[in-house]
């Protein structure tokens, strides 16, 4: 396991897998005996609404980073599963974290579309649903991520395996 705490950030398009990813990461820690919060961007927004203006998407991102940098200071591992999409905002959070693990979780839109979980894709193609990221917002793919998965190539295990050893890797 690595060697000292870090903040794991899980960045992708709705349905990518970043929501499956970083659950099933935290059972392996859980496993290990290693207590470590997970923020879910939706589950957080639940308690803390905000909207969907770029200036939005910003602030929660910004305050879910700086409560896990927070938290890394002071020894505690955390998970961090947010669709993030500006480079900007991610590279902040990266700037307060000792160890800070970019997982992109690089599904493409097409399978993110096919998957659509929570309806959002075929909402915002009806015109039902403005500002969804990958639809009618951008979102800004990380330009060097510490990981890039496929869920859509990579079996989940196999994906919590190379997450584990990145972040291994990265804090020696």
């Amino acid at each position: 396991m690595p060697a000292r705490p870090g903040v794991l950030w899980f960045t992708g398009l709705s349905g990518s897998g970043t929501s499956t990813l970083a659950p099933a990461v935290l059972k392996e820690l859980t496993d290990r005996a290693i207590a470590s919060p997970l923020f879910d961007g939706d589950a957080i927004r639940t308690v803390s609404p905000i909207g969907f203006t770029r200036r939005d998407r910003d602030t929660h991102v910004r305050r879910v980073g700086l409560l896990a940098s927070q938290l890394e200071g002071r020894g505690i591992s955390v998970l961090c599963a947010l669709i993030s999409p500006y480079e900007a905002a991610r590279e902040w959070v990266r700037q307060q974290c000792r160890c800070f693990v970019e997982i992109y979780v690089s599904t493409p839109l097409s399978e993110c579309e096919r998957r659509d979980p929570k309806g959002l894709y075929l909402a915002a193609r009806q015109g039902r649903l403005p500002h969804l990221t990958g639809v009618d917002d951008p979102y800004e793919p990380p330009r060097r991520p510490d990981l890039s998965v496929d869920t859509s190539l990579l079996p989940l295990d196999m994906a919590v395996r190379r997450i584990l050893d990145v972040w291994r890797g990265r804090s020696r």
